[in-house]
């Protein structure tokens, strides 16, 4: 599974945000509301939600003052301009319609589970953060939860039709399992204790496997 990421080149002011990061998808990130999203997710990551302000988004971005407002008149919808663009890089990371096709089997699922996840983990942190950032946000902002679970619920069709694809009686609950053990992973490496210590491909591959195996048993590959 080849990683869909375009590398950028990066725009700095002062702040230290960054216009354009390396794995932002080319059609989005030199379109204004690109760069706005790109440099929002960016300041969320380097100052958090406190840091993330119209004027900070102009200057980090290097543009003209009052053009975030002009784009994103309020904060909600500077949030949303900011949640919009995460689950585009998201998708160009993870790229889950690159997945193996059903008929590829088990052990071409775990290959692409694993180098997806790995791709995440090591490759794009600044993501990972401000997507926790944003996930708190949307907790005690009920308009913003709305608009994250929708910007969300692109991925969640995939897997519960890769699930099903797997052999699962009950592919959404086992979907349910699955983001579930990358999430903690996820954020157990990006912010939590195991933040140095980064599993490698191999380990990850294993940790699927293993998942995937309590739910739906052996695969056909494994049986004897």
């Amino acid at each position: 599974m080849a990683a869909r990421s375009t590398s950028h080149t990066s725009r700095t002011s002062g702040t230290g945000a960054r216009t354009a990061s390396a794995g932002a998808p080319a059609s989005a990130a030199g379109s204004r509301a690109g760069i706005i999203g790109d440099t929002a997710l960016a300041l969320l990551f380097e100052r958090g939600m406190r840091g993330l302000t119209h004027r900070a988004v102009d200057a980090a971005a290097g543009l003209p003052q009052g053009s975030t407002s002009n784009l994103a008149r309020t904060r909600q919808a500077l949030l949303e301009t900011a949640v919009r663009r995460l689950a585009e890089r998201e998708a160009a990371v993870l790229a889950p319609e690159e997945l193996p096709a059903p008929g590829d089997g088990r052990e071409a699922l775990l290959d692409g589970l694993a180098r997806a996840l790995h791709r995440y983990l090591t490759r794009h942190r600044e993501l990972l953060v401000a997507r926790y950032e944003l996930a708190l946000e949307a907790v005690r902002r009920p308009e913003l939860r709305a608009f994250y679970d929708n910007a969300g619920a692109r991925f969640r069709e995939p897997l519960n039709a890769m699930m099903a694809a797997a052999g699962s009686a009950d592919p959404e609950r086992h979907a349910l399992s699955l983001v579930a053990w990358c999430e903690g992973l996820m954020f157990s490496c990006a912010a939590g204790s195991y933040h140095r210590a980064l599993p490698g491909e191999e380990e990850l591959r294993t940790g699927f496997d293993e998942l995937l195996r309590g739910m739906l048993g052996p695969g056909p590959s494994c049986q004897g």
